[in-house]
């Protein structure tokens, strides 16, 4: 595994250019952001470095280098985590399946902290053991969300010569120094009025530390070494890197001076990315290390102002909400909320994601079924569903191209499912020729029973249950009414049986009541 991770990283800074810089302009806030040089790729986002919705323009033409932050593994990952992880894993698939843009994607595994060394003792164990085990139960937690994994994963520490290096660099350029303890601490004051880019940064209270700090605001780029910890060599004496230096240097290791998006959640923002930034700057000697700082909006348990997190004790685990719902439904519930804004969980939210997919869901099955010569219904517009879709496709990739605007990309998929099932209403071959009534409908190839009306969203039941489906517009929800088998309860939702989708779309087959069903 380490020699993957280590030749991985080589053949990425193979790919990567490693210069700096261009024109300079001021942002709202009042800090110098620069307009990078490159590929424009004709998407707007907002960069947390200037507070505005900026021109994504890349480096090198359809490739974006991406660094994220990565966990720190001590305990097991949670709802607030995977919020965030399944939102930019959505960001980086629109730039790749919308806009051919290949993403190169590095993130950092801490490995070495404080709360490893703590569970540690805690458990009578080595913090390698503690990091190794959730480092791979957070793997598993991503696989399972499908989350597409990086490109590279790095740790801390083996990653802590290079770190040693870095902070040499950093002193060599006069903005760090050594305490006679063997603390080495990143000098604030030597970059002036450049500390601060994010809101909070000025003014706000600086790391706790040696009484021989030059200023309060000044950081730990290497901590001396305490008794029963890890500990490296280097030219400060035995001691383990800080928190924010580890991120610098991996990601510079990877890709150099230039970095094109940097992301993390919105409480990463100040200190870690405020200080990374100044590390990074201070090292490459640089105008602007990373171009772009995309942050996620925190996760909070629906009636809570407070996010969720392990210190909190509020969080809920990966493991346990996929007992309860598909990780297709939870990245439908991301996409109903923009990434930058705050959203609240709960279950009345998830059902409502489970319920937009069942729709989509749905008006595939029976598309696909159209297309296979299986679902029989009046002739169909055909230049109407050109149009609803060219629409569809321009809306969708309009929307995205406007700070990846997935509620609003929603909205314009569904009004084309709208206007599908519109088109698709099923008839049977006897109700053409009179045998059937009109409210009972079936397809004899399918086995599938209908009963709708109007332009309203219609979907399929195995016959053998014999229900009468009581249809609804399909942006509400919608229920059975049980004729006379005695199997399901009055007024369930329903779930499409036929519905197999493996992409992103739907689980596994199940009826109302979640049991499995066979034709």
């Amino acid at each position: 595994m380490r020699w993957t991770m280590i030749r991985s990283g080589k053949v990425l800074r193979g790919l990567v250019s490693l210069r700096c810089r261009a024109p300079v302009r001021h942002s709202a806030s009042g800090q110098a952001w620069v307009t990078p040089r490159g590929f424009d790729t004709g998407i707007k986002t907002f960069n947390s470095l200037s507070k505005e919705k900026e021109a994504l323009i890349l480096a090198r033409e359809g490739t974006a280098t991406w660094y994220s932050c990565g966990p720190t593994v001590y305990d097991h990952a949670h709802l607030g985590h995977a919020c965030s992880y399944v939102r930019f894993d959505i960001l980086q698939r629109i730039l790749t399946r919308v806009f051919g843009i290949t993403v190169i994607h590095a993130m950092v595994i801490t490995d070495i902290d404080d709360k490893i060394i703590q569970r540690s003792w805690e458990e009578n164990v080595s913090p390698a053991a503690v990091a190794r085990l959730y480092e791979e139960e957070f793997k598993r937690d991503m696989l399972s969300l499908k989350v597409v994994p990086p490109a590279v994963y790095l740790r801390v520490t083996e990653n802590v010569h290079h770190i040693v290096a870095f902070i040499e660099g950093i002193i060599r350029n006069g903005h760090a120094y050594a305490t006679k303890e063997g603390d080495v601490y990143f000098d604030v004051a030597s970059i002036g009025e450049r500390y601060g880019k994010f809101v909070g940064a000025v003014g706000s209270h600086g790391e706790p530390g040696s009484s021989n700090k030059r200023d309060s605001r000044d950081f730990a780029l290497w901590k001396r070494s305490k008794p029963q910890e890890p500990h490296w060599e280097s030219p400060w004496g035995r001691g383990r890197p800080g928190w924010h230096i580890e991120c610098s240097t991996v990601a510079s290791h990877m890709f150099g001076s230039q970095l094109d998006i940097h992301s993390g959640g919105i409480d990463l923002a100040f200190p870690h990315h405020e200080n990374e930034i100044a590390q990074s700057e201070a090292f490459h000697q640089c105008g602007q290390w990373a171009n772009y700082f995309l942050h996620s909006g925190h996760l909070h348990l629906k009636g809570s102002a407070e996010k969720m997190s392990k210190s909190l004790k509020n969080y809920i685990t990966i493991k346990d909400f996929l007992q309860s719902y598909s990780a297709e439904e939870f990245r439908m519930f991301c996409l109903s909320i923009k990434y930058r804004s705050a959203v609240d969980y709960s279950d009345s939210s998830m059902l409502e994601a489970r319920t937009s997919l069942e729709t989509i869901c749905t008006f595939l099955s029976a598309a696909q079924a159209y297309m296979r010569g299986q679902f029989h219904c009046p002739p169909v517009q055909e230049a109407l569903l050109w149009q609803s879709l060219a629409e569809a496709k321009s809306n969708v990739r309009t929307a995205l191209a406007d700070d990846f605007d997935t509620p609003r990309a929603v909205g314009a998929l569904m009004n084309l499912v709208y206007d599908g099932n519109r088109q698709l209403q099923p008839v049977s071959t006897r109700e053409v020729s009179g045998a059937l009534p009109s409210s009972e409908r079936r397809s004899p190839t399918s086995g599938m029973s209908w009963t709708c009306s109007g332009s309203t969203r219609c979907t399929v039941r195995p016959r053998r249950w014999q229900a009468v489906e009581t249809c609804r517009p399909w942006w509400s929800s919608w229920h059975i009414s049980e004729a006379k088998s005695g199997h399901l309860p009055s007024r369930v939702r329903t779930t499409n049986p036929a519905c197999t989708q493996t992409e992103s779309l739907c689980s596994k087959p199940a009826t109302p009541s979640g049991r499995t069903w066979s034709p």
